[in-house]
């Protein structure tokens, strides 16, 4: 276990304790120790230690330290795994409001997944209808994720619509022993036992993982809105 971990484990979910303790373990670091902080997060992360990710990292933030795109979306997550999704749509309204223009696309995928979870359809739909606005092209989990929830309303001529415009992909990208597997979407049924489930559409340059770290732009395409 991480020593950073190890130094907070115990404690309570007092922002002053745990803020103190923190504090104490990088008091003899000349620089901020940044590596070893980004350490401690995917370990908590691996343990699903929410509460311990949004105190480290907003720790980690108020110290000017780690703001990257990779930082924001983890608090965002984790904000939504602890049930405090006001606190995650005020970060996703400052964070839209600020990188407008350059909001990777997994956040509006996370986004969406989370207003998906609860049911929030309305919000669900907003989301969407920004990401048609700015010419982003949704993933195909998004695409699955609005169009279950125009069936469950009854939206079926949204439905085929927004098939219409976002068929499959002729090709998607599976994982097999942490390498990228290019197949044609037809023979997935055939190979599905062969693959893990993570799925890319072959428009992607890039991974979502590799855009949040990197905050790089979204893809941008010119499309006409559902909405």
């Amino acid at each position: 276990m991480c020593k950073l971990v190890s130094s907070i484990k115990g404690l309570s979910n007092v922002k002053e304790e745990v803020y103190g303790a923190l504090d104490s373990f990088i008091a003899w670091d000349l620089e901020f120790p940044l590596i070893t902080v980004k350490k401690a997060l995917k370990s908590l992360e691996h343990e699903k230690e929410w509460k311990r990710i949004i105190q480290v990292t907003k720790w980690m933030l108020s110290k000017g330290q780690g703001k990257t795109m990779g930082s924001y979306y983890l608090l965002l997550s984790a904000l939504a795994e602890d049930g405090r999704i006001d606190e995650a749509e005020e970060l996703w309204t400052k964070l839209f409001s600020d990188n407008l223009q350059s909001m990777p696309r997994i956040f509006f995928d996370r986004m969406i997944a989370i207003y998906y979870k609860r049911d929030m359809h309305d919000k669900m739909f907003e989301v969407f209808a920004d990401m048609e606005e700015l010419g982003i092209r949704p993933t195909v989990s998004i695409v699955n994720m609005v169009g279950d929830v125009f069936q469950k309303l009854g939206m079926l001529d949204k439905y085929q619509k927004l098939k219409r415009k976002y068929p499959p992909p002729k090709w998607e990208y599976r994982y097999i022993k942490g390498k990228r597997v290019k197949i044609r979407s037809q023979n997935l049924k055939e190979r599905k036992d062969e693959f893990s489930n993570e799925t890319e559409n072959n428009e992607d340059s890039n991974s979502d993982e590799s855009e949040v770290d990197e905050g790089g732009e979204s893809e941008i395409s010119p499309a006409a809105p559902l909405y």
